[in-house]
């Protein structure tokens, strides 16, 4: 079965990280949130991946590259964005015979996706407390009888997961009419498989749409968790490494530094001098963390610098930032609420308890910088030495 991973967005919800990064290549722990999907297909038995690109489209080529895995790798360029049946419509070329579509900035519990292709024609749903925000399956007799976006009277608790293996013939159903927000919807294609086919839903175990960067946050922390402990690379004899730590090749952790998995230090990256990493930390390739720096709970991602004395907590780092030594992070609010953060324009929960800073490419702090909790800085952006920043910027 050929897999098509939807890959064209331009992920305007996670900016500024995916300001110059497509977000599904944005990284979860070892590798871009992209391959988690693809190798998951790959898993389940995929004989070719179908990457459907747009936005930043040459980073996921280069990525990918023409196999991956062993396995053949074709690419579809959506030249719209205009909804998922639209991109799905955009790599038909390539199909034949049944197939499955994946949300490329999607995690998805790898078993489940297993049982969808096993399952054709199927779709994956998961049980979740408020249907109500999600287009829902209704079912019977164990097989899907209808799908319905964010009903007030919901039939199930049945959310739809955007995974999906369709019969052949639905190649031929994808120019669907546009919807009222004016994009063509994958929805509709699944609507009339079901009217012709027995439809099994397929429930997930655990599932992450990744479309903000405290869910990127959320995502690594997934991934971080399942690691298996091992060292690679250079780590002196004066370190202390607790839980399930990853030292690649490459990487070097400096006497004096405590690291408290689980973690990941990839290759190219220095750490230390008595520094302390801990909670689930992705320290990126070649990204440097100072003298008596604490990194808690954090994406750091490439290229960054993270100077001495400095504290970075529940935050995600974009590439080549430039943390001035002295600089603190905010994690938690005084009122104990859940920290907001801007999306588009509006501030919107977080949902967390403690989440910090989310900086995009390039920024630069001065020195004994403080930042506050949910500070969103694009890409670019940059402090004064001993300011106090309280807003975006």
């Amino acid at each position: 079965m050929k897999a098509v991973v939807l890959a064209a967005g331009q992920g305007t919800r996670m900016r500024p990280l995916s300001e110059s990064v497509p977000k599904p290549m944005l990284p979860v722990a070892d590798r871009p949130l992209a391959a988690h999907t693809v190798d998951a297909a790959i898993d389940a038995g995929a004989d070719e991946i179908v990457l459907v690109i747009g936005y930043e489209g040459e980073t996921v080529r280069n990525y990918f590259g023409p196999e991956y895995r062993g396995v053949p790798v074709t690419y579809a360029v959506q030249e719209e964005q205009a909804g998922t049946a639209d991109a799905v419509d955009a790599a038909s070329a390539a199909l034949e015979g049944p197939f499955a579509v994946l949300n490329g900035d999607n995690l998805y519990d790898p078993a489940a996706i297993d049982r969808l292709f096993d399952a054709c024609p199927a779709v994956c749903a998961i049980e979740v407390d408020e249907p109500r925000n999600y287009g829902v399956l209704s079912t019977a007799d164990d097989s899907v009888t209808g799908i319905v976006e964010k009903p007030d009277e919901p039939p199930t608790n049945l959310a739809n997961a955007g995974a999906y293996a369709f019969p052949a013939e639905a190649r031929e159903w994808l120019a669907v009419p546009a919807s009222e927000r004016g994009e063509h919807e994958i929805t509709d294609v699944v609507a009339r498989v079901i009217d012709e086919y027995d439809v099994t839903p397929v429930t997930l175990e655990r599932w992450l749409d990744v479309g903000r960067p405290w869910e990127l946050l959320a995502a690594n922390e997934w991934h971080l968790a399942e690691l298996e402990g091992r060292i690679d690379g250079d780590v002196s004899d004066d370190a202390h490494l607790e839980g399930e730590v990853v030292v690649e090749a490459g990487a070097t952790v400096e006497p004096g530094v405590v690291i408290d998995g689980p973690a990941l230090i990839r290759e190219g990256a220095e750490v230390g001098p008595n520094a302390y990493v801990r909670g689930a930390t992705l320290i990126g390739r070649d990204a440097e963390i100072g003298h008596a720096v604490e990194i808690k709970n954090s994406v750091i991602s490439r290229g960054t610098s993270v100077s001495h004395l400095s504290y970075i907590g529940d935050s995600v780092l974009g590439r080549d930032v430039n943390v001035g030594a002295g600089t603190n992070v905010a994690n938690l609010r005084h009122d104990d609420a859940d920290i907001e953060f801007t999306v588009k324009g509006d501030r919107v929960s977080t949902g967390r308890r403690k989440f910090g800073v989310v900086a995009g490419d390039g920024v630069k702090t001065g020195i004994n910088t403080s930042l506050t909790p949910g500070l969103r800085l694009e890409s670019g952006a940059t402090t004064m030495p001993g300011e106090t920043v309280e807003r975006d910027r």
